[in-house]
């Protein structure tokens, strides 16, 4: 059982990291469902982290469809994260018929030693049963899914589906709407062994001046929780016993 918390910033892979997390994916902007973050914040978190950092490779929220300069560029980011000393890659993009996209292969290539994951991609495409197969033999070593649901929650019995269809050829990585409230029943229904969440909280921000005329700056903040990550880790030891 591993718990693997999605960071959006410094500070989140920094609390993932305390909280006792096995894993981080590092990544920008969840708000858009997560892109590449900036080089700064992979080199500080290469510097303070000890935990294995796996880097999401997206250049901009939207679909899974990308153009020849964007995969381009998603290549140049997989070769700045092994430069960097990063642990691994997430990937994942889709054809215009929701199959997966053949090039992925050119990714995997150029990640080299890296780890792979293939991200929640999945869950847009056409066939989950033969997208997994696409992806096994991609190469990757784990894929994280919700089951092709909203949340991993309402997908649990796709997900126990394709466990059942990996068997030891990869890991499958339940992940979205993960919280330490949910974790186990999740964990019962879908079989998965890897659990993905951000573990994020509400913070407020230290702002003493809030400009009245910005009126969608919010004053609170999402970023991961200490508490969060170890209540998550006390529900996965549960299931372990």
């Amino acid at each position: 059982m591993s718990l693997e918390i999605a960071a959006g910033s410094f500070a989140s892979a920094l609390a993932a990291q305390e909280g006792g997390a096995d894993r981080v994916e590092l990544c920008g902007s969840l708000a858009e469902g997560g892109i590449t973050p900036s080089y700064g914040t992979l080199a500080m978190v290469r510097e303070r982290v000890r935990i294995p950092v796996y880097v999401l490779i997206r250049p901009r929220g939207g679909d899974f469809l990308f153009d020849d300069a964007e995969f381009d560029i998603m290549c140049r980011d997989v070769e700045t994260c092994a430069r960097v000393g990063l642990d691994g890659v997430v990937i994942g993009a889709l054809d215009a018929d929701g199959q997966i996209d053949p090039r992925c292969s050119e990714l995997v290539r150029t990640a080299g030693k890296l780890g792979v994951t293939f991200h929640r991609a999945i869950d847009a495409s056409a066939d989950l049963s033969r997208s997994l197969e696409s992806i096994i033999g991609l190469g990757c070593e784990r894929v994280l899914t919700s089951g092709g649901h909203a949340n991993a929650l309402a997908g649990a019995q796709v997900i126990a589906r394709l466990v059942e269809q990996a068997g030891d050829r990869i890991s499958i990585m339940a992940g979205a709407g993960i919280r330490s409230t949910n974790l186990v029943e999740i964990a019962g229904l879908s079989k998965a062994h890897e659990f993905h969440g951000s573990a994020r909280a509400v913070q407020r921000s230290g702002m003493r001046y809030l400009n009245p005329k910005l009126l969608d700056l919010p004053p609170d903040f999402d970023r991961s929780s200490v508490t969060e990550v170890r209540a998550m880790k006390e529900q996965l030891a549960k299931l372990v016993r």
